[in-house]
């Protein structure tokens, strides 16, 4: 009797491993389809907030309507020195709203359209088009330069206001290329489908906002 008891408990326990070992690859792939996915809509929403962000920024400034100082498009850097505008720019909010939530903040590009640039003498946004995007400039890293240069057209293309030159669009883009925290195509199911068979999206996020001229 004691013998078919021991039997018994150890062919118990070979059962356990065995389902065990089985079900543990199941879990695995759940968990991390899980933790991509919550890492994706978390990009996703921070995405979409940063360009908001930047571009009411760039028509409120840091101080009140009364005092109102706009802030530059670029550097994406603070500076050591200067006016509060100009250490505090478009790109660097912008940045910094990302920072915490994307795996790379850098490796995001930045466009931003509003009326002051890097070069301060040039006057505010109108509706022509080619005068808009000359205020436009795009951020990548640490760095921003012009764009449309001759072209009168940005990546993507700067929308003129309807209401220019009374009213200033300001425009800011952000694209960024999504790629899982956990590589492997079992552990991206959901991934996958969402960016349609491809482990990697490119997004592409952009806020308008007007302010009266």
């Amino acid at each position: 009797m004691r013998m078919g008891k021991l039997a018994f408990a150890q062919g118990s326990s070979g059962q356990s491993l065995v389902e065990t070992v089985l079900v543990t690859p199941l879990l695995l792939i759940v968990v991390l389809n899980a933790v991509n996915f919550g890492y994706f809509f978390l990009v996703t929403l921070n995405l979409t907030a940063a360009p908001r962000a930047g571009v009411e920024y760039s028509i409120q400034g840091f101080d009140t309507p009364s005092a109102i100082s706009l802030p530059l498009a670029g550097p994406p850097t603070p500076c050591s020195g200067g006016s509060t505008a100009g250490c505090l720019s478009v790109s660097y909010l912008t940045y910094q709203d990302m920072t915490g939530a994307l795996n790379d903040p850098t490796g995001a590009s930045l466009q931003v359209c509003s009326p002051t640039n890097l070069n301060s003498s040039k006057s505010g946004v109108n509706g022509t088009g080619v005068n808009q995007v000359a205020n436009c400039v795009t951020c990548s890293g640490s760095s921003c330069g012009s764009v449309g240069a001759g072209s009168g057209v940005g990546t993507p293309p700067a929308d003129a206001d309807p209401e220019a030159p009374s009213f200033i669009l300001n425009r800011v883009d952000v694209t960024y290329t999504f790629t899982p925290l956990i590589s492997g195509a079992p552990f991206n199911i959901v991934v996958l489908a969402v960016c349609g068979g491809g482990t990697s999206c490119t997004f592409s996020r952009h806020a308008e906002m007007r302010v009266m001229n």
